[in-house]
């Protein structure tokens, strides 16, 4: 039984010693959450990812090792073999309900491609460069999970993805280059999570998105790039307070949209303020509007959200560490500035402790 299975536990127990609900609709609850849960979390679910990671790994060693023994005809005919068996095999193990030994089967038939089109550039001295590859490889995945209806192959495409924007952005070919074109990428594999239902896959490509504007800003332009990151995650946190069902049905995010948000919002103000360390007036507006912003964020969205306000105090404790820092050797208006805040977070802390209070009293 899952932790949420567990809560659920809990709560219907009280519900029934309540007399919200009867002890038949309750065991009924319980039945469905657990039939739930075993379907999407699995033990031997992970351990059979985790095998046809390694062997997609060993493969992919295999095929970089260059096995020149082999006849060159021979290794293609084995590597198409094996997109063949990989695919087709699990078609059938689907078919059949074993979706482990399907998605694993999926996994390493997507490995073989990518490793066939580095072993037909390797062989034949094809023209082209590595990312370019990755690409045809991320695109050839992606539309496997098109028509398999694969979250796992949808995940891996999102991967291949964000492998493809480091190596583009990080000089691992010799050229650093940050492709504008990403964002139209991370989109259409976006579309194609919505019809794989893999809510995994949209998370991973949230992040990457992050961390696209990360590099972006270095590259181009520090303050217009994370001006527009934190003022793009403030508008999705501000969605997600006023229209959060809305949201979420367009998102379908689990309800974690506000988490991704606050990330983006506290990486861009971090930015931000990291390229003006000279300014000591911005440097104090800016945690003004980071700490009012934390707190608003806990307050209306927090309360059913343990990640999202363990994210809000991380970053609040490296906030108050960064303007210490920087600000260090004017102890004096640092002082002042934690004084400030102190006194505006126990007049929001009073006021929201009141606001509760007065909640929990109203009759239901």
């Amino acid at each position: 039984m899952t932790g949420y299975s567990k809560r659920l536990a809990h709560d219907v127990e009280r519900w029934v010693g309540q007399g919200l609900i009867d002890r038949a609709t309750g065991a009924a609850m319980l039945r469905d959450a657990e039939a739930n849960d075993r379907r999407s979390f699995s033990f031997g679910f992970i351990l059979m990812m985790m095998a046809a990671l390694l062997l997609s790994a060993a493969l992919l060693l295999v095929i970089a090792s260059n096995w020149e023994a082999i006849p060159r005809l021979a290794r293609v005919a084995v590597l198409f073999a094996l997109i063949f068996a990989g695919y087709v095999g699990g078609a059938l193990s689907k078919m059949r309900g074993y979706d482990a030994f399907a998605e694993a089967a999926w996994l390493i038939a997507a490995a073989a491609f990518g490793g066939g089109i580095a072993l037909i550039g390797q062989m034949y001295h094809l023209a082209g460069d590595e990312e370019t590859a990755i690409l045809i490889w991320c695109a050839g995945t992606a539309l496997a999970a098109i028509l398999l209806r694969s979250g796992t192959l949808t995940i891996g495409a999102a991967a291949i993805a964000a492998a493809w924007l480091f190596t583009e952005g990080f000089d691992i070919w010799g050229r650093s280059v940050v492709p504008l074109a990403y964002p139209l990428a991370a989109a259409a594999l976006w579309l194609v999570s919505l019809w794989t239902r893999s809510t995994a896959a949209r998370h991973l490509l949230v992040l990457s998105l992050i961390a696209y504007a990360m590099m972006l800003a270095v590259d181009r332009d520090v303050t217009f790039v994370a001006s527009c990151l934190a003022v793009v995650s403030l508008i999705l946190l501000a969605a997600s307070a006023l229209a959060g069902p809305v949201v979420e049905r367009l998102v379908r995010l689990d309800g974690r949209l506000p988490l991704h948000a606050l990330l983006g919002f506290l990486t861009g103000a971090a930015m931000l303020q990291a390229e003006h360390t000279d300014n000591k007036a911005m440097l104090v507006v800016a945690a003004l509007v980071v700490f009012a912003v934390i707190a608003a964020t806990v307050y209306l969205l927090g309360r059913d959200s343990r990640g999202l306000r363990w994210l809000a105090y991380l970053g609040f404790a490296f906030e108050l560490c960064f303007v210490y820092v920087a600000t260090v050797g004017t102890m004096l208006g640092t002082a002042g500035l934690l004084l400030a805040v102190g006194l505006v977070l126990a007049i929001a802390a009073f006021l929201i402790i009141r606001i509760e209070r007065r909640m929990k009293t109203e009759p239901a």
